[in-house]
């Protein structure tokens, strides 16, 4: 399946947009969804000049995930500022089944954010290869954000929201920038949603110490997001809703979830797939470079980070990113919730695809659409990923 030629895959589950195909194939010619249906639908003209691939009864094709949480993978990260590093991640993710996502930073010297934003925007809007995940944007976590709250960000780097700060950034990132985790309840915490919420930007909530109140506030704002929901954030009292208890109260936020049962509890993820909007919940990694290598220590924002077989910590035992995958992240929320995968693909692709306003050609299969697709085992283990047409990985 080499560059952008047609192909078919049949006989497997086909979880498309508006409908179900349980004996299901797809076609797929330059790079987008040309169509999709039951297989009694597939006749030998569309076969012709299409490599065919034929799955079994077990395997089922949903679109490729979103990440718009990921610091690293692979032995990179965003915050090393080299194409190299962008590229080695845009290559091992399609092994998780994840097709796009946001290159996300971390609190970190003013000059050393520079690079990043840099060479993101150079490497964004450059000629991004297909047969690789495609890199959808910035995340722009930290500096702006609580040291009441911060984390695994180092706290001597942390800053107030700065509006001209920003606008550089932007104008250095080449505009890339599209969602950025703020605390509102600092200095000038809400002028500096407004102005993310007027240039299109996702305003995110996140590493913020905020009541309920500042919350509400930063909603009429323009916030719309939480970055990782119930970390690094005020929690849940009651007689202090907080950032959290404003999350699950206020529908006009998308919550984020690292569902790996270590930043939450997984009765907290039940909790919050039975308090939230279905078309609420994003699914994310969080991860740092060390996901996909061994145990030992690696680097994160320029700090030590001890990685065991199931997750990273700072010395001080602060829980720093994650190493987990996304195909993982579907699987246990699974096992956490009893949700359907119908609403699994609405948590790792289709909300994502909303949140960034970029549904009209990821986040779903639909003749159309970006050939962004993986298909999955019953175990949720990737056989195959594609993007945007082309094989990334073939398990």
């Amino acid at each position: 399946m080499a560059g952008h030629e047609p192909f078919i895959l049949k006989n497997i589950t086909v979880f498309a947009e508006n409908q179900t195909y349980k004996e299901g194939f797809i076609k797929v010619a330059d790079g987008k969804i040309s169509k999709v249906g039951s297989i009694s639908e597939l006749t030998n003209d569309d076969e012709l000049n299409a490599e065919v691939f034929i799955g079994s009864e077990n395997q089922f094709l949903i679109p490729g995930m979103i990440d718009l949480h990921i610091h690293g993978a692979a032995g990179a990260d965003t915050m090393d500022a080299n194409t190299q590093a962008l590229e080695t991640m845009a290559k091992s993710l399609p092994k998780e089944g994840t097709t796009s996502f946001l290159a996300t930073t971390i609190t970190q010297s003013q000059p050393a954010i520079e690079s990043a934003l840099a060479n993101a925007g150079q490497f964004i809007t450059g000629e991004q290869k297909s047969g690789q995940a495609e890199v959808l944007g910035v995340h722009l976590e930290g500096p702006f954000i609580s040291p009441k709250r911060a984390g695994a960000q180092p706290l001597e780097h942390i800053t107030d929201p700065d509006v001209t700060i920003f606008k550089k950034w932007q104008k250095l990132a080449m505009g890339t920038i599209k969602l950025v985790t703020t605390a509102p309840e600092q200095s000038n915490g809400l002028n500096f949603v407004q102005l993310l919420k007027e240039n299109g930007i996702v305003a995110s909530i996140g590493h913020s110490d905020a009541t309920y109140e500042i919350v509400n506030k930063a909603i009429s704002a323009g916030a719309s997001h939480i970055t990782h929901l119930y970390n690094g954030m005020r929690g849940l009292h009651h007689r202090e809703p907080g950032v959290a208890g404003a999350a699950l109260l206020k529908d006009e936020l998308c919550v984020e979830i690292i569902s790996d049962g270590i930043h939450i509890r997984p009765e907290m993820i039940l909790l919050t797939y039975k308090q939230k909007p279905k078309d609420k919940i994003i699914l994310i990694t969080d991860s740092i470079r060390a996901k996909g290598l061994k145990p030992g220590t690696y680097d994160l924002g320029g700090q030590s980070v001890v990685v065991s077989h199931d997750r990273a910590i700072l010395q001080d035992g602060t829980l720093a990113g994650s190493i987990l995958k996304m195909n993982d992240a579907l699987k246990n929320f699974q096992s956490y919730t009893q949700c359907t995968i119908e609403e699994l693909i609405q948590f790792s692709s289709a909300n994502p695809a909303k949140q960034l306003g970029i549904f009209e050609r990821k986040g779903s299969i639909a003749v159309g659409k970006d050939a962004d697709l993986v298909l999955l085992n019953e175990d949720f283990e990737v056989v195959m990923t594609f993007c945007r047409g082309q094989l990334a990985f073939k398990n």
